[in-house]
């Protein structure tokens, strides 16, 4: 839930544009620009062998011929050496997993019939298809003897028509019938309409077979099974409440006996419990949640209890950081884990009495668009960790280390592209908010070439969530503003993770609220060390950044221009009209929207569109149901009533996570930059 309540925004945009020229944007001609974003690659989903040997990982790139991520499986020596492809090129693969022995790697692999999980032999090289599914298959996970392999999958429940209808006569073009639904959650952003149906266990042995239903309750069983060293039971996380519909952030960790199905659950309390991670002599389960006090924020912490569920105890008291996927050492003695901290992060461990330490820093490059934090990390049994290697110079690339011990970077994935392209120096800033004193950090982002004794206009570019994070990671979104001549200011206020419970949770039930004054002193900081014209000031931001852009010139004509990329405009149709729906009511507000009018509109951007005078553009996916196009032309249709400079860009068949395809990234940031040229931006002269 945790993740839940605070990842509802971010992403970019897809239209059909002609790119410019780099030169239109850039006096450098080696300055990275819009060609750029389709020769990025990036590291994902590292996966360390048993014996820390070798490492095999996703390696995403971008088919400029189909506009689409492409994923391909690589291995590479834990040494750095022996670097080299181990799945088809001409098909997407993900999700490896070696085996306990470490002599095969299963993976999902796409097929002309769909996804399918395979398994290929290290040593030989040979490969099987084991399965022939009607759906994706996710969460792979071996059974400890090698011999079997657990999955999830979603399975369609019968339907049934609502109301009997006449047949159409053969050879006639009658209407397509009615769509009923009486599902809480009848669509999903990135889904669409979503078909009647649960997602379920399954395990196949891993030779091949007929893949065994284990659980069948109308539930969804999410996540990544975890087995017993015994091979007889698994354990995951899910929320199998009678009311799951409208509390789904209310799971526990159960127990599922293979023999019978029996599912028992292991946890009880009111709130997520995650994550579940079982130690290798099976006596102890790692797992990660909160108590829950429906507050927008709430950090999410590990605990461990006895295999029975029994003697449960927090083991991260003191880090007010969230935690997320424990992994047991192989000796049972620590449980390392992934966290955010001031942006960046982080992998560390803690022992079963509580004391931490930090295994690896640079986590992430996997965000590619915006700089938020990502990444994630895998555990061999020597306790070297293999994870995603970021900078603000390059994104995920695959890394390995261990505690007390310098990292080690692996690959190389962009030093062909960076090495022959300038991008801009990225620069910590921490500064007080005129509302309370607060501290707030963020990073400057100077052009290629940067001439101190120049004045650049300026771009603030904020972050979604609105519980969520930027950090010192690349990002293709903010270097193309900064190639095309501007200063970006980029920044976490108050709302954001990984800077601990009161700071993220300071704008429950009041956002956007004192974030505004936390982003303003953020302008006032970088004015203050000169280089920026303040008469050239623009700001732009994704989902919760939307927001807040379009609450900034509701309150201030300090910019130029502004772009509102998938805002919410009116929390109150947004309430109503939402993918999200009973979390944003329950977690976000003190209410329903008809018994809280009056907070729902004062939190609206709609609510003060009589304030604004800055030329504004909004940016949408025709198929957003996070955030939808109808937020967006509210205040696009009473800006144009209020006759101020407004455009609407309406992005057809785009999701609100409108970055999936390279064109979509490259399409955004040539219609900001565009917005801007056109008012008195870079370019303009």
């Amino acid at each position: 839930m945790a993740r839940l309540t605070r990842l509802l925004f971010c992403a970019v945009l897809g239209v059909a544009i002609a790119l410019p020229a780099q030169a239109q944007y850039a006096q450098d001609s080696l300055a990275f620009d819009l060609e750029h974003v389709f020769e990025l690659e990036y590291a994902s989903d590292p996966q360390i062998a048993p014996s820390g040997e070798q490492v095999v990982y996703a390696r995403t790139s971008m088919d400029k011929m189909k506009d689409r991520r492409v994923s391909r499986l690589w291995l590479v020596g834990a040494d750095g050496e022996s670097h080299r492809p181990i799945t088809d090129p001409n098909v997407n693969a993900s999700q490896p997993r070696w085996s306990p022995s470490g002599d095969r790697v299963a993976y999902v692999a796409s097929t002309e019939e769909g996804a399918e999980i395979f398994v290929r032999w290290m040593e030989t090289g040979e490969t099987a298809r084991l399965t022939q599914l009607e759906a994706s298959p996710n969460g792979l996970s071996w059974g400890p003897e090698g011999e079997r392999l657990a999955f999830t999958l979603f399975v369609d429940a019968p339907e049934e028509p609502f109301a009997d209808m006449p047949r159409p006569p053969e050879g006639s073009d009658w209407a397509e019938r009615p769509d009923y639904t009486d599902q809480v959650y009848y669509r999903s952003d990135g889904g669409g309409d979503q078909e009647e149906g649960y997602t379920q266990v399954f395990t196949i042995p891993a030779t091949g077979g007929t893949p065994r239903q284990i659980t069948s309750a109308p539930y969804n069983h999410d996540g990544t099974p975890q087995w017993t060293p015994d091979g007889e039971t698994l354990l995951l996380s899910a929320n199998r409440h009678e009311d799951w519909r409208l509390d789904p952030g209310n799971s526990e960790a159960y127990a599922i006996d293979l023999d019978s199905k029996s599912v028992t659950a292991l946890t009880s309390r009111e709130g997520p419990d995650g994550d579940v991670a079982v130690s290798p002599d099976g006596n102890r389960v790692a797992y990660t949640g909160f108590d829950d006090r429906e507050q927008g924020y709430q950090v999410t912490k590990l605990y461990v209890m006895n295999r029975d569920g029994q003697n449960k105890r927090l083991l991260t008291e003191g880090l007010d950081r969230d935690v997320q996927d424990p992994m047991f050492t192989a000796d049972g003695e620590r449980i390392v884990f992934q966290y955010d901290d001031e942006g960046e992060t982080k992998i560390g461990s803690v022992t079963l009495e509580g004391e931490r330490s930090v295994v690896a820093e640079r986590v992430g490059g996997t965000s590619i668009g915006r700089p938020y934090t990502s990444g994630s990390f895998s555990l061999a049994t020597n306790g070297q960790v293999a994870y995603t290697h970021g900078t603000t110079e390059r994104p995920a690339d695959v890394a390995v280390a261990r505690a007390g011990q310098a990292p080690q970077v692996l690959t190389s994935l962009n030093d062909d592209l960076f090495d022959e392209t300038a991008i801009g120096e990225v620069e910590e800033i921490t500064y007080e908010s005129s509302h309370d004193g607060r501290t707030i950090e963020g990073w400057i982002v100077k052009p290629p070439n940067f001439d101190p004794s120049a004045d650049y206009p300026m771009v603030l570019e904020i972050h979604g969530g609105p519980f969520a994070a930027y950090g010192p990671h690349f990002s293709a979104e903010v270097q193309l503003y900064a190639s095309a001549g501007y200063v970006v200011l980029y920044t976490n206020p108050r709302g954001s993770t990984s800077y601990g419970q009161d700071f993220g949770n300071a704008i429950h039930h009041d956002y956007p609220g004192h974030d505004y004054d936390d982003l303003m002193s953020g302008v006032d900081a970088v004015l203050e060390r000169g280089h920026v014209d303040e008469d050239r000031l623009y700001v732009t931001g994704g989902s919760g950044g939307g927001v807040l852009t379009a609450w900034i010139v509701g309150h201030t004509d300090r910019f130029r221009a502004a772009v509102a990329a998938k805002p919410v405009i009116n929390w109150y149709s947004w309430a109503l009209t939402a993918d999200m729906y009973p979390t944003g009511v329950k977690y976000w507000f003190p209410g329903a929207p008809w018994n809280h009018r009056d907070h729902y509109m004062d939190r609206s951007p709609l609510s003060y569109v009589d304030n604004v005078t800055t030329p504004t553009m909004l940016l949408t996916g025709t198929e957003d149901y996070r955030t939808p196009m109808s937020e967006s032309e509210q205040f696009y249709q009473a800006l144009k009533l209020r006759e101020v400079d407004a455009a609407l860009v309406r992005v057809p068949g785009a999701s609100h996570g409108i970055a999936a395809r390279p064109s979509h990234l490259a399409a955004k940031a040539a219609h900001v930059l565009e917005w801007f040229k056109r008012h008195g931006g870079a370019g303009s002269e």
